[in-house]
C-alpha cells in the first residue's frame, strides 16, 4: 500500500499546487511558458496515476477489512456514479446550465465518485484511496469556488442543447463503465 500512498501524493499534490501554492504556480508558469508547465503537470500526474493503479492492485491482493459494508451500498454507489459521470462531461461541454450552476464539475463529480466508492468498499486500501480523493474533492472545490467569487467569475451558459449533450454523454460514458469496462479494469462487476 506504500506505493498507492506515494502515487496519491503525488498525483493528488501535484492537483493541489494551485490550492496551496498559487504564487509559485504563477511564477513556473511565468518561467517555463504554458506549454512546458502543462507538460511537466501532465508528466508528475501520470506518474502518480501509475503508482496509485499499481499500488491499490497490489494493495488488494492481501486486503486488509476494516468493515463490511451492507449489500445496499452497492447499489447507492452505482446510482451515484449516474451523476458523477454527467458532471465529468459537463465539465468538457462548454455553456451548460451544469457547469454554471456547479461552477467545477469534474471535481464535483470526483467527490461523489469517490463518496460512493468509499460507502460501498470496507477495506483499508479502499478507505485510504477513496477518502483521500474525497478529502482532496472538497478541499479543491471550496478553493476552486472561493477562486471564482473572488475574480467575479460567470460561467456562461448556451442552449439547453449543451446539457442533453452533458447528460447523454454522462449516461453513455456510465453504462459503458458500469456494464462493460469496470469489471475488465478494475476486477469488480458492479452488475453481476
Amino acid at each position: 500500500m506504500t506505493l498507492m500512498v506515494v502515487g496519491l501524493l503525488v498525483f493528488l499534490g501535484s492537483h493541489s499546487v494551485r490550492i496551496f501554492a498559487e504564487d509559485w504556480r504563477s511564477a513556473r508558469l511565468a518561467a517555463m511558458g504554458e506549454a512546458k508547465w502543462k507538460l511537466a503537470y501532465s508528466v508528475v500526474a501520470i506518474a502518480g496515476f501509475v503508482l496509485i493503479v499499481v499500488g491499490y492492485g497490489q494493495a488488494r491482493l492481501d486486503p486488509v477489512p476494516l468493515f463490511s459494508p451492507p449489500v445496499w451500498t452497492r447499489h447507492l454507489a452505482a446510482l451515484l456514479t449516474i451523476p458523477a459521470f454527467v458532471l465529468l462531461a459537463a465539465a468538457y461541454v462548454k455553456g451548460t446550465r451544469i457547469k454554471a450552476a456547479v461552477g467545477h464539475p469534474m471535481v464535483a463529480g470526483v467527490k461523489i465518485w469517490a463518496f460512493a466508492h468509499l460507502v460501498a468498499n470496507g477495506t483499508l486500501a479502499d478507505v485510504v484511496l477513496f477518502g483521500a480523493f474525497l478529502a482532496w474533492a472538497v478541499v479543491d472545490y471550496l478553493a476552486a469556488r472561493r477562486r471564482d467569487r473572488a475574480a467575479g467569475t460567470v460561467y456562461a451558459v448556451g442552449p439547453v442543447a449543451r446539457d442533453v449533450v452533458a447528460v447523454a454523454t454522462g449516461l453513455v460514458a456510465w453504462a459503458a463503465f458500469a456494464f462493460w469496462l469496470h469489471g475488465p479494469l478494475i476486477g469488480v462487476r458492479p452488475f453481476g
